[in-house]
This record gives structure tokens, sequence and C-alpha cells, in this order.
């Protein structure tokens, strides 16, 4: 068994890691030696839990850094060699904004939408395709010259992204994407990152899929909406579930994560708590105290709340303080996927969508408007393409009114939310430089008394709402919000023309 590497590793991850490796040589795999043919179709999966800042992460990277090194293909969603002699490793995380977070530390991830979807490819680029990531002779394609596909050549040994090259070389998803498909073949092996977010449909879809499959994630999180408390790591005991305790070096001057730990206290109130969070902003500029709500901030990262009426009031002031009204969207009005609205004749079309980073609760900027009535131009965060034009129906809700209005209001396509608040629950899987937590929600979730898996509910939202924060946490006392500074921009998006594939279509 190869030995894990002990310069990085510490005791409780070594152990994880033994216990991995353990696996992966049942079904042929030594991690940074070999791979040799997988010979059975056996389940193989075990569970990687601790809490913010154990290391999870750090285990992950060495991991997948060893499996390539042992011969591994690398599964990115974008398209895959046709080669039945090597084995193969897909990372993923349940959203977009989780597998960017894993990207922006050197870890290549996707989403598992789009692992369970894979593109079809033009034949006629599919050669350029096959080019980049197989090797063998140089195509020929009418209307690429060579410039070109040396310009996509260099983008590919530089990022590994077949899609990346092709744009390099001019070319738009919408040239050589023809369209989507579900999976029709199991892969090998699986590792998934915030693994506290799955549901039971998505963790059969993923046994489905994947005979090996290692999940790391956070049991001090949230549990999905829909499962009464109860998280996928729950099904797993003894040795198929290994929990990281250590809190590393590196997080160990992080007042955020100091913070979050001290949650785990079971005498710990929440005006002991919040005393807490003042006396680290006395000393520590990475934690602060704010009597209002910073609305600047509140375009790019939104305001973690717990109560639904809360993110109400707050986007309705929000937009006020930007002069937006009912009848218009202002370009970088953050937005959140509420789902597609499509009738099930249009599963490719929701495939489309979904392939392309519009599932529920993805984070999207509003650029402007389509071509077409009920059409936007979108930035959808974390996404490798990000930006889009789809039919679109954005709801702006209003406080005490039961019908949200809708500036946008397509016969059907994708649905969207205000972005600028956002439940705590829809903020799990994401992580921003600056956080700002809604304290007022948090005492009130403290006086209602719940307990969720054997923990009172305002310690779980305190704990996944400060642990979004990187590098600041902004702790709101009250009901108040600033002016803005400055307008709503787009500049920081980096904006290009959106491809129109989607918007060309007909509505039927």
């Amino acid at each position: 068994m190869t030995t894990p590497p002990t310069t990085t590793l510490s005791p409780d991850q070594a152990e994880a890691w033994d216990r991995i490796a353990e696996i992966l040589s049942d079904s042929g795999i030594d991690i940074g030696e070999f791979a040799a043919p997988r010979e059975d179709d056996d389940s193989r999966i075990i569970a990687i839990t601790g809490k913010a800042g154990s290391g999870k992460t750090l285990l992950l990277a060495e991991m997948v850094k060893g499996l390539r090194e042992a011969g591994l293909d690398l599964v990115s969603g974008d398209y895959e060699r046709k080669r039945k002699d090597r084995r193969t490793l897909a990372v993923l995380a349940p959203t977009n904004k989780a597998a960017s977070v894993l990207r922006t530390r050197g870890v290549p991830a996707t989403t598992i939408h789009r692992i369970l979807y894979t593109p079809v490819y033009d034949p006629e680029y599919e050669k350029i395709a096959e080019w980049l990531a197989e090797g063998g002779s140089r195509p020929t394609v009418e209307g690429l010259t060579d410039e070109a596909l040396d310009r996509a050549k260099r983008v590919y040994d530089e990022t590994s992204s077949v899609p990346g090259a092709l744009a390099a070389a001019g070319l738009r998803g919408s040239d050589f994407i023809t369209g989507w498909k579900r999976r029709d073949s199991p892969l090998d092996v699986g590792f998934v990152d915030e693994s506290s977010m799955l549901d039971d449909k998505q963790f059969e879809d993923l046994k489905e899929i994947f005979p090996t499959l290692v999940l790391f994630g956070d049991p001090a999180q949230l549990a999905p909406v829909n499962q009464s408390g109860r998280m996928v790591f729950d099904r797993f005991s003894g040795d198929d579930l290994k929990h990281l305790d250590r809190v590393h070096r590196q997080a160990a001057d992080n007042p955020i994560l100091d913070l979050a730990h001290a949650l785990g206290d079971p005498d710990l109130d929440f005006h002991s708590f919040e005393q807490m969070i003042e006396d680290a902003a006395a000393t520590d500029d990475r934690i602060q105290v704010a009597g209002r709500v910073d609305s600047d901030l509140m375009a790019r990262s939104p305001v973690l709340v717990w109560r639904n009426a809360t993110r109400i009031r707050l986007i309705r002031a929000f937009r006020g303080a930007h002069g937006a009204d009912d009848t218009q969207m202002l370009p970088g009005e953050p937005l959140i996927c509420d789902g597609l609205e499509l009738p099930l004749k249009h599963r490719k079309r929701r495939i489309d969508l979904e392939a392309r980073g519009l599932i529920k609760g993805a984070q999207v900027v509003y650029l402007g408007p389509g071509r077409k009535p009920g059409f936007s131009k979108l930035h959808v965060v974390g996404a490798p393409e990000p930006e889009i034009s789809v039919s679109s129906i954005v709801k702006i809700e209003h406080p005490d009114e039961e019908e949200p209005f809708l500036p946008f209001a397509a016969r059907m396509g994708a649905a969207f939310l205000h972005g600028a608040a956002v439940t705590i629950h829809k903020a799990q899987g994401s992580q921003w430089d600056r956080v700002q937590v809604f304290a007022p929600d948090l005492y009130a979730a403290s006086r209602a008394g719940r307990i969720e898996a054997g923990q009172h509910l305002w310690k779980r939202l305190a704990y996944v709402a400060i642990t979004r924060a990187a590098t600041q946490l902004i702790w709101v006392k009250r009901y108040a919000l600033a002016l803005p500074q400055q307008p709503l921009d787009t500049a920081d998006l980096k904006v290009e023309p959106a491809p129109l594939t989607l918007e060309q279509e007909t509505q039927e």
C-alpha cells in the first residue's frame, strides 16, 4: 500500500488516507504508482467527515494528485477520452460555486450535473477534441487556421480544458456542442466534496455511476431541506466512516474558525457567543461587528439570513437603495436560480440548461435583456463558461404579498429569485471572501429552541453562516441598511458577448 505524504498529512488524515488507499487497492489502484484494469463493479464507498479547518480539502487534493500519478484520467464533464484501457477519476461538488471553490484551491472539480449529462460534440470539431486529448495527427478543419489550432493546443496544454481550447480558437460552445445526453455508461472512481448537501436521489445516482465512491463533508452543517435532519453520512459506520478531528496549523490562528468550533460547546448560549464575536472583533480585523448591512457588498456576497421574510425585506431595501423599481432589472443585480419551469416534452432544453450551470440554487448575475422579450443575459457564477442567454422568469418578492412581481416572464424557462440576500440553507457549499451574517435572525432561531440532529438549530445555522467567509466575517446586529457608495456594475465579471443558442430556439 502506498505510504501517504507524511510531510503534509496529520495522523488523522494519514489514517483516512490508509483506509481510502485500501478501498482503491481492492479495485486495482495503487496510489501514486499504478492502476490495473478494473476487474469488477463491486460497490466500494467511504465517507470522510470533519469540521471546517480539519483538512478535508488538503486530503482530497493529495489523493487526486496521487491518483493522477498512478495514471488515472480525469473526467471533467467537458470531453471524455475514448480509452477503455485507462482508469478514470471524477472530482465532484453539488453546485457550480462549490466546484469553483475547489478549483481555486488547485483541485480540478466539476458539478454532479455535469457528470450525469455528457456533451454531444459536432463531428467536425470532435476531431480537434480527439487531437487535443488523445494526441495523434493534427486535424484539418474548414474555417480554422493553423494559428487558431496552435492557440487551442497551447490553451489545452495549460488548462486541460477542451471547451477552453476551442474558445481560444475562436469557437463558441454552440458551435461545437450540439446538445447533452444522460450518461449511459458507468465511470470508475468518484470523489464528492460538500457531501452534506447530497439528498437520497443524488446519492443513488452517484452509486449507479461510480463503483468506487469517496464522500467528503462536514456533519456540523445543515441537512438537505427535504430530509428531516438526516445526512448521507448517517448510513456509514465503522471503517467506512473516518472523522478528522484535528484543526490544522494553517487554520489555528483563524478567528472565524475559532468561532465556528466554539459552537460545539453544548453550554454555549446565543448571548455568550455574540460576546465572543465582539471580543474577537476588538482584536482582529477579520471579524467585524456592524450596525447596518453593507448594500454594496450585497451585490456579490449575499446577506445570510434564517427567515424567508427577512430575506425578502432586505432584498426590497437593497433594490430601493439602488433605485431599481418593479419595471426593470439593473445590470449587476444578483439572482438565484429557483429551478427550471419547463414541460416534460422540453427535456433536451432542460438538460442543456442544467449542463450550462442553471441548476436549482445556482448564483447568477443579471447582465441585461436578451434580444427577445422575456430573455436575459446572465453570468453563471462559478461555471466554466459563465455567459448565457436564456428565457427567464424573474420573481421579485414583496413583503406581506403572496404573489411576486415578474419583471421578466417568459412562458417557460429558468426561474430566478433575487440573490442580494439568501437563506443559510441555500448558502451551503458556497464561499465568499467577505460574508455578512444577519444576527437578529439567529437570535430568533435561538429563541425558537429548535433542535436538529441533536444540536440547537441556531448553532448549526451560525456554523454554516460564518464558515462561508474565507477572509472576513461581518456580524450585523441591527435591522438597517447602509446606502450604496457606488452604482451596480458588471465590469468585475469581465463580461463577453453571451452565446445566443438558447435564445435563438423557438419557444413552443
